[in-house]
């Protein structure tokens, strides 16, 4: 076994490790019943004004009307009222069920559930990626932990996979790999006052390390540079802090908020909800071919944003670094401040998002530098419910490219997936027109004009082999169809395919169900 290869395993292995010792933390932190100082003295004197009441209930069986006993009339737990309509044993069962809510952790329905990161007054569900939305029937896979004040949340994926493209050697621009991609996000928020809600939110991805610099295989993938070089057939790896960001929002109106929004590194206001935030692209380890014509921007060093929600409709704006990040994935890139975006979002019922934005990135590509970027995106994302915890996910996704004095260069995106029990079925297709530039093509051979479609699609399938506390492992495969313009054949071959096989690491679904802080 070659000696990157055995330094790539032991990575791996460090990795699981790491994994199994958080998933124990939260278990752990699951199992401790009392976590808010003076939480135990508050059930003792519960269970003691509900036995109380109990008794009172009984003595008064008889009555058209029960009366609550004086030690319940001086409670105001959790401003919870008993529903005397309904017999003894449901009013316990409430209440027990709220003194859940108040300094507890796990993933339970009975919590006290976050809001949206930008509004007191819609469901965590909508929140996405930035300020993105979702539809509010979206899943939620993740760990909430809960303090008096605060709420918390982690989520993330491993995938621990062998990569082949163009398996059947047709062409001369294919490869393998064992690698992992990843990402990791850890949120929090709070009240201020009654109105105001002060949120922050922080991103990793350990790329760096179990990617490397050179990224992975994937073919007819452009975008970022390494050493100096394009990235061409490869996707780069993401930066180790890929979102760092804090906002405030105030509510003027159940149906009226503002907000602001600050990143370094953050997402501004420009695209769908990024691609391993789509609920659709969950189970998918591979970026888009066409991210960097959609939601490329969601590692951005230096991002503001304000925005306005009325109802279901929201208005924002963003100021941002159009320069993508550079090939020194540990580190900080100098913020610009010198592109700009906006972007209008409609969610006209729970199962659906629409987006649609334009920005001007100013000089995104390191390797040519006088080169600015005109974008537009629009996109549709629906979500549905189904029994036993099974989900249906569509997202469609359109986006342009414009340079100054070159031709337009369009993408659209089609995912799904369907989630059945411990099964997931999903599947992607994409036309995306590559440049020469993008494909580093020799101008005198193809022109310098020449715009390439290119087609994939890929089927996969995943299963969940078992759960670790709060944590879900589960086994994948996909296979992808590629079929481009044929000028491309002496290059990639006709058809080129691929396959991937994996493991994959990720936290348990919440039901939620549009809870509120």
């Amino acid at each position: 076994m070659p000696k990157e290869s055995r330094m790539r395993l032991k990575k791996f292995f460090v990795v699981i490790i790491m994994i199994g010792f958080t998933t124990s933390s939260f278990a752990q932190m699951n199992m401790k019943k009392d976590t808010v100082p003076g939480s135990k003295k508050i059930k003792k004197d519960t269970a003691r004004a509900m036995n109380h009441s109990m008794m009172d209930m009984h003595m008064n069986k008889g009555n058209d009307t029960m009366k609550m006993s004086n030690d319940m009339k001086g409670m105001d737990m959790m401003n919870m009222k008993m529903d005397t309509t309904k017999p003894a044993h449901h009013n316990m069962d409430d209440m027990n069920m709220d003194m859940q809510k108040e300094g507890s952790s796990g993933n339970s329905m009975n919590m006290h559930a976050m809001s949206d990161a930008f509004s007191l007054n819609l469901p965590m569900e909508r929140h996405g990626s930035g300020t993105g939305w979702l539809p509010d029937a979206s899943p939620m896979n993740g760990y909430m932990i809960h303090s008096a004040k605060w709420m918390y949340m982690l989520h993330g994926n491993l995938f621990i996979r062998y990569n082949n493209q163009d398996f059947a050697h047709k062409g001369s621009r294919g490869g393998d790999k064992f690698d992992a991609p990843s990402w990791f996000m850890f949120m929090g928020q709070r009240k201020v006052g009654e109105k105001n809600l002060f949120h922050f939110s922080s991103m990793f991805s350990l790329d760096p390390l179990l990617v490397g610099g050179y990224g992975y295989p994937l073919l007819f993938q452009s975008g970022e540079a390494y050493k100096g070089k394009a990235l061409v057939d490869r996707q780069h790896p993401h930066d180790l802090f890929s979102e760092l960001s804090v906002s405030y929002s105030h509510a003027f109106s159940k149906k009226t908020d503002a907000f602001i929004y600050l990143g370094y590194p953050g997402e501004p206001a420009l695209g769908p909800v990024a691609f391993m935030h789509r609920p659709s692209a969950l189970y998918n380890p591979d970026a888009p071919l066409s991210h960097h014509w959609s939601d490329a921007t969601h590692i951005t060093f230096g991002v503001a944003t304000l925005g306005v929600r009325v109802s279901d409709v929201k208005l924002e704006g963003s100021l941002f670094t159009g320069r993508e990040p550079n090939d020194m994935r540990y580190d900080f890139d100098k913020p610009r401040f010198d592109s700009y975006s906006g972007r209008l979002s409609y969610n006209p019922s729970e199962n659906w998002a629409l987006q649609v934005s334009h920005g001007f990135i100013k000089s995104p590509e390191e390797l040519h530098p006088d080169e600015n970027i005109n974008r537009t995106t629009a996109s549709a994302i629906y979500s549905l419910p189904l029994k036993n915890n099974g989900w249906i996910n569509v997202s469609s996704v359109y986006g342009l490219n414009k340079i100054k004095d070159h031709s337009g260069e369009n993408s659209f995106l089609l995912e799904a997936s369907w989630k059945i029990k411990s099964f997931t079925l999903y599947s992607k297709y994409e036309y995306v027109e590559k440049s020469v530039e993008e494909l580093s093509l020799d101008e005198s051979v193809y022109g310098a004009d020449a715009l390439f479609p290119v087609n994939a699609l890929t089927l996969g399938l995943n299963y969940d082999l078992l759960h670790i506390g709060k944590t879900n492992i589960s086994a994948g495969g996909q296979f992808t169809y590629y079929n481009a313009d044929n000028r491309l054949n002496s290059l990639y071959g006709k058809n080129p395919m691929a396959f991937e096989v994996f493991l994959k690491i990720y936290p348990v679904f919440m039901k939620m169900h549009g809870m509120k802080m």
